[in-house]
């Protein structure tokens, strides 16, 4: 008792404070004190934190390379340049005026910090990290369970009797049936704040003010970012009772499957809720400077909202209420009148009572592979993210560590060898999102158009003249009866707006048709998708195979333990067979000692009976007697 007492101080002092957090964690301490469950925990959590930070640095650099080019970024120039009249179609029906491209500067200045060369290198580059991680994660893993002694643990047997699919179908009908429900939640959710930014930039048009007309995209879209991450905040809460729930009626099953299948459960719906709110209408409100930049501002705001409200409100604010009302329900319960000799200092135990009970290390996973979605599916878009991401972990760590220690009551210590299905969720992740920033360059970014533009259809081999070439025209007398722009001080003056797409122009026999250029764009997209999916698979594929799973101390350290076991068998063995030679050998020489003495004595008895000179009823009893 005393020994864990002093190591839960130590832990305190030198790992649960916030002042030591560029200490490393005294991971042989965590695991003696709550066991290797938690220790694996902590020891990922390590790893994961200290391989952001140099993805951080090449985020970073990324994010000045886009700060030193924006000067000579040719397009950026030209939809700056007052003096190139691009008079845009109205955005909206009837209550949207035509409007300037030029002013959409600001937006296209801050895209190229995010939309520009070196976003391809770095999502390559973290395709690879990912995969870096996750090998180095195995052999820090494998080197744990080395030094604990968990190489030679075995999985518990189930023992519980096997169900028929008769048994489990209600079950499974059930959770289809709910969890196909919840995703349609989530995707009314969606629908639901794609019809509040309709409306809403609807109605701001109506204002007299000229400040809120010329803001309304920034406020639709801050607002609709803000009801986004209102309701992932729910419906995650929401999620989590339902996962829960869905793995307790399904038929029973051993602690491990248990949290496997909640996990799987809550894991799907919370990655549904987490990821889906960010792409989805990005292209249907598009900001004029680029669709990357609208993807940007949405994956920040949730991901920093979601980070620092889970944080500081869920687990710190909740806990420490509950605490709170415990203490108060209990001193209610108790006499009002004390007995004067009872100490009043608490007892150890008394203050472990009033502590928040351990409900498992799901929640403290799931914060930490939603954040590593974040920082892998997305990054092209967000090349920030993982430095936010590293600037919570420092943080988180720490809190973990203290809610832990001064928070938590003990957990019952539980061994395992493993972080179980969460790598398997990891890796799913990596593969992911390979395919999703693909299609994200290739898509919402403008890297393939001005590749394009730039080696099939620039004359002199130049991005000048890229914005003309995006812009498609259009008749305004096409427009439908109804939906031209009202009160629009020059519409009189307006013949053709411009609006961004690859048509056909109206005098063309096929007017507001696809161009060609839309299809090589498109083939050029596809292309891009294949070609970088198959690359940054080789690529993770053979840093796979470059690094091994064991490192190579363990390895010819468990080489040297094998064969010092074989050396030990093989002289057990050895002596063995001696001692059975050696027993074999007396035997055999007893055996023939044995047999000369018969004969001696067989010898000596026909003398006897030769000597012998009475009848034969004596010379029997003579021989009876012998």
């Amino acid at each position: 008792w005393l020994i864990n007492v002093s190591i839960g101080s130590l832990l305190y002092r030198e790992w649960a404070r916030y002042g030591v957090f560029y200490k490393f964690q005294p991971i042989d301490l965590i695991r003696k004190y709550f066991g290797e469950k938690i220790g694996l925990y902590f020891a990922w959590l390590g790893l994961y934190t200290e391989f952001l930070i140099p993805s951080s640095v090449v985020g970073i650099v990324v994010f000045l390379y886009g700060c030193i080019t924006i000067e000579s970024d040719i397009p950026s120039k030209e939809m700056c340049d007052q003096r190139n009249a691009f008079t845009m179609c109205p955005l909206c029906d009837k209550f949207c005026d035509y409007w300037n491209l030029s002013s959409a500067c600001a937006t296209a200045r801050a895209s190229h910090l995010f939309d520009n060369p070196a976003t391809v290198f770095f999502s390559i580059f973290m395709a690879l990290w990912a995969t870096m991680f996750l090998e180095q994660w195995k052999r820090l893993q494998m080197r744990l369970s080395y030094f604990w002694d968990l190489t030679g643990m075995e999985e518990e047997e189930d023992d519980q009797e096997k169900l028929t699919c008769s048994d489990r179908m209600p079950g499974y009908a059930a959770n289809f049936g709910l969890i196909l429900f919840m995703i349609m939640l989530t995707f009314s959710a969606v629908f639901g704040v794609i019809v509040y930014r309709i409306t809403t930039a609807a109605a701001l048009s109506f204002s007299t003010n000229e400040t809120t007309k010329s803001n309304v995209r920034v406020t639709v879209t801050a607002t609709a970012v803000i009801i986004n991450l209102v309701v992932i905040l729910v419906l995650d809460e929401i999620y989590g009772a339902v996962a829960k729930w869905l793995t307790e009626i399904e038929v029973p099953k051993p602690e491990k499957t248990f949290e496997e299948r909640l996990v799987l459960k809550a894991f799907l719906l919370k990655f549904v809720n987490s990821y889906d709110n960010c792409p989805l209408d990005i292209d249907m409100h598009c900001a004029p400077g680029g669709c990357l930049m609208e993807l940007c501002i949405q994956l920040s705001i949730i991901m920093l909202g979601k980070q620092l409200i889970q944080n500081n409100l869920f687990e710190i604010g909740i806990p420490k209420l509950k605490k709170f009302f415990r203490k108060l329900k209990d001193e209610r319960t108790k006499p009002k009148e004390m007995d004067t000799n009872q100490s009043k200092d608490h007892q150890q135990w008394d203050l472990d009572y009033i502590l928040e009970p351990f409900t498992g290390l799901t929640p403290e996973y799931m914060e930490m592979i939603i954040q590593f979605g974040f920082v892998t599916l997305f990054v092209a878009s967000f090349p920030l993210a993982p430095l936010f991401a590293l600037l919570n972990n420092i943080i988180e760590v720490r809190l973990d560590a203290k809610k832990f220690v001064t928070e938590l009551r003990r957990p019952d210590i539980v061994r395992a060898k493993d972080i179980g299905i969460w790598y398997n969720i990891l890796s799913g992740i990596g593969k992911l999102s390979v395919i999703i920033n693909a299609f994200v360059i290739a898509v919402t970014s403008d890297f393939i158009p001005r590749l394009m533009y730039r080696y099939a259809y620039s004359q002199n081999g130049t991005m000048h003249g890229f914005i003309n070439h995006t812009l498609s025209y259009f008749n305004v007398s096409h427009l439908k009866d109804g939906t031209q722009p009202e009160n629009s001080p020059f519409a009189q003056d307006v013949l053709f707006c411009r609006f961004k797409d690859y048509r056909e122009p109206p005098w063309s026999p096929n007017q507001y048709e696809f161009s060609k250029q839309y299809w090589a764009v498109l083939s050029a997209r596809l292309a891009f998708v294949i070609l970088f999916q198959n690359l940054v698979m080789f690529l993770s594929v053979l840093v796979d195979w470059m690094i091994p799973d064991i490192p190579k101390d363990i390895s010819e350290q468990i080489k040297k333990e094998k064969s010092l076991l074989v050396d030990f068998f093989l002289k057990e063995e050895h002596e063995k067979l001696k001692l059975i030679e050696n027993f074999i050998t007396r035997d055999k020489q007893e055996h023939k000692s044995g047999t000369k003495g018969e004969r001696f004595r067989a010898a000596s008895f026909c003398q006897f009976n030769r000597s012998q000179k009475g009848s034969f009823a004596s010379f029997s009893s003579q021989h009876t007697e012998v």
